[in-house]
Protein backbone atom coordinates (compact mmCIF):
# COMPACT_ATOMS: atom_id res chain seq x y z
CA UNK A 1 0.00 0.00 0.00
CA UNK A 2 2.85 2.39 0.82
CA UNK A 3 4.28 2.03 -2.67
CA UNK A 4 0.86 2.74 -4.22
CA UNK A 5 0.43 5.88 -2.09
CA UNK A 6 3.89 6.99 -3.24
CA UNK A 7 2.99 6.36 -6.89
CA UNK A 8 -0.28 8.28 -6.56
CA UNK A 9 1.64 11.05 -4.79
CA UNK A 10 4.13 11.16 -7.66
CA UNK A 11 1.25 11.46 -10.12
CA UNK A 12 -0.17 14.32 -8.04
CA UNK A 13 3.19 16.08 -7.93
CA UNK A 14 3.57 15.71 -11.71
CA UNK A 15 0.06 17.11 -12.21
CA UNK A 16 0.92 20.02 -9.92
CA UNK A 17 4.03 20.75 -11.96
CA UNK A 18 2.08 20.72 -15.23
CA UNK A 19 -0.71 22.96 -13.91
CA UNK A 20 1.77 25.31 -12.22
CA UNK A 21 3.88 25.59 -15.38
CA UNK A 22 0.85 26.19 -17.62
CA UNK A 23 -0.48 28.97 -15.39
CA UNK A 24 2.89 30.66 -14.80
CA UNK A 25 3.63 30.73 -18.52
CA UNK A 26 0.27 32.38 -19.26
CA UNK A 27 0.05 34.70 -16.24
CA UNK A 28 3.51 35.90 -15.24
CA UNK A 29 2.99 37.77 -11.97
CA UNK A 30 4.62 38.05 -8.55
CA UNK A 31 1.37 37.04 -6.90
CA UNK A 32 1.27 33.24 -6.48
CA UNK A 33 -1.65 32.60 -8.83
CA UNK A 34 -0.46 29.14 -9.90
CA UNK A 35 -0.06 27.82 -6.35
CA UNK A 36 -3.44 29.26 -5.42
CA UNK A 37 -5.12 27.54 -8.39
CA UNK A 38 -3.42 24.24 -7.52
CA UNK A 39 -4.53 24.43 -3.89
CA UNK A 40 -8.08 25.46 -4.79
CA UNK A 41 -8.52 22.69 -7.35
CA UNK A 42 -6.89 20.13 -5.04
CA UNK A 43 -9.19 21.14 -2.19
CA UNK A 44 -12.21 20.89 -4.48
CA UNK A 45 -11.13 17.44 -5.69
CA UNK A 46 -10.57 16.18 -2.16
CA UNK A 47 -13.98 17.49 -1.11
CA UNK A 48 -15.54 15.80 -4.13
CA UNK A 49 -13.93 12.47 -3.27
CA UNK A 50 -15.20 12.70 0.30
CA UNK A 51 -18.62 13.86 -0.87
CA UNK A 52 -19.15 10.89 -3.19
CA UNK A 53 -18.31 8.62 -0.30
CA UNK A 54 -14.97 7.26 -1.47
CA UNK A 55 -13.69 5.01 1.30
CA UNK A 56 -10.98 2.53 2.12
CA UNK A 57 -7.84 2.12 0.07
CA UNK A 58 -9.11 4.26 -2.81
CA UNK A 59 -9.73 7.17 -0.46
CA UNK A 60 -6.19 6.84 0.88
CA UNK A 61 -4.69 6.56 -2.60
CA UNK A 62 -6.65 9.46 -4.05
CA UNK A 63 -6.73 11.67 -0.97
CA UNK A 64 -3.41 11.14 0.75
CA UNK A 65 -1.54 10.07 -2.38
CA UNK A 66 -2.73 12.12 -5.33
CA UNK A 67 -4.24 15.14 -3.56
CA UNK A 68 -1.40 15.20 -1.03
CA UNK A 69 1.15 15.23 -3.84
CA UNK A 70 -0.84 17.76 -5.88
CA UNK A 71 -1.54 20.41 -3.25
CA UNK A 72 1.22 22.34 -1.55
CA UNK A 73 1.09 24.16 1.76
CA UNK A 74 4.84 24.68 2.02
CA UNK A 75 5.17 26.36 -1.38
CA UNK A 76 2.20 28.57 -0.56
CA UNK A 77 3.90 29.72 2.65
CA UNK A 78 7.25 30.39 0.94
CA UNK A 79 5.53 32.34 -1.82
CA UNK A 80 3.51 34.28 0.75
CA UNK A 81 6.66 35.34 2.57
CA UNK A 82 8.18 36.41 -0.75
CA UNK A 83 5.36 38.88 -1.41
CA UNK A 84 6.50 42.48 -1.04
CA UNK A 85 4.27 43.74 1.75
CA UNK A 86 2.14 42.84 4.73
CA UNK A 87 -1.07 43.65 2.88
CA UNK A 88 -0.19 41.33 -0.01
CA UNK A 89 0.81 38.57 2.41
CA UNK A 90 -2.41 38.89 4.40
CA UNK A 91 -4.50 38.94 1.22
CA UNK A 92 -2.80 35.81 -0.05
CA UNK A 93 -3.14 33.93 3.25
CA UNK A 94 -6.76 34.84 3.89
CA UNK A 95 -7.71 34.35 0.25
CA UNK A 96 -6.05 30.96 0.01
CA UNK A 97 -7.42 29.62 3.29
CA UNK A 98 -10.93 30.92 2.71
CA UNK A 99 -10.88 29.83 -0.92
CA UNK A 100 -9.68 26.33 -0.05
CA UNK A 101 -12.35 25.97 2.64
CA UNK A 102 -15.02 27.05 0.18
CA UNK A 103 -13.59 24.77 -2.52
CA UNK A 104 -13.56 21.69 -0.29
CA UNK A 105 -17.11 22.47 0.87
CA UNK A 106 -18.29 22.95 -2.72
CA UNK A 107 -16.62 19.72 -3.80
CA UNK A 108 -18.11 17.80 -0.89
CA UNK A 109 -21.55 19.24 -1.56
CA UNK A 110 -21.39 18.44 -5.27
CA UNK A 111 -20.05 14.97 -4.55
CA UNK A 112 -22.82 14.33 -2.05
CA UNK A 113 -25.43 15.46 -4.57
CA UNK A 114 -23.92 13.27 -7.29
CA UNK A 115 -23.76 10.26 -5.00
CA UNK A 116 -27.41 10.67 -4.06
CA UNK A 117 -28.94 11.21 -7.49
CA UNK A 118 -31.99 9.07 -8.03
CA UNK A 119 -31.35 6.13 -10.30
CA UNK A 120 -33.68 4.58 -12.66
Amino acid sequence: MTLLVALFGAAGAAARYLVDHAIRSRFPTRFPVATTVVNLTGSFLLGLLVGVGLTGDWRVLAGVGFCGGYTTFSTAMVETLALPGTRERALNLVGMFAGCLLAVAAGAGLGHLAANLPTG
